[in-house]
């Protein structure tokens, strides 16, 4: 089972959050979309996918930024949780992908651990978010616990 935690200001990283949940699912995986997560709607010691874009000033999007303000609150043991990231972000700004760092951050300082580096996708690149995060997604598989 692969919790899908989408955090989506625009639409574009719940529409790659989409894509790859589907293909996830043909591959033959369980999972599922969390479009406004909850600590306490997630099962700690499966995998989260944590799917977010960057807006602002590094910011979190809005929907995600309630589940970011519970992990850093929360005291909670995530040393049986596994995790990955893809984070959407623009090159142009010093906060590039900021957002993916902070959540990939607070899953760590809670003991979560990290299946493989993020994969940062750049609004300057000319193929489409989700065309490359399917291209990274058989890099995740490989290493599905």
């Amino acid at each position: 089972m692969i919790d899908i935690l989408v955090g989506s200001q625009m639409g574009a990283a719940e529409y790659v959050a989409e894509q790859v949940a589907e293909t996830l699912v043909q591959a033959g995986y369980e999972a599922t979309l969390h479009l406004k997560p909850e600590l306490d709607h997630l099962n700690p010691s499966g995998v989260w996918l944590v799917i977010t874009s960057t807006y602002g000033a590094g910011d979190l999007p809005d929907n995600i930024q309630p589940f970011a303000d519970q992990l850093a609150q929360d005291r909670c043991d995530l040393t049986t949780l596994y995790y990955a990231v893809i984070t959407l972000g623009d090159s142009e700004y010093d906060t590039f992908c900021q957002a993916g760092r902070k959540l990939a951050a607070l899953l760590s300082a809670r003991g979560a651990v990290s299946l493989l580096n993020a994969l940062e996708i750049d609004a300057q690149q000319p193929e489409l978010p989700e065309d490359i995060a399917l291209a990274w997604l058989p890099q995740l598989i490989k290493v599905l616990p």
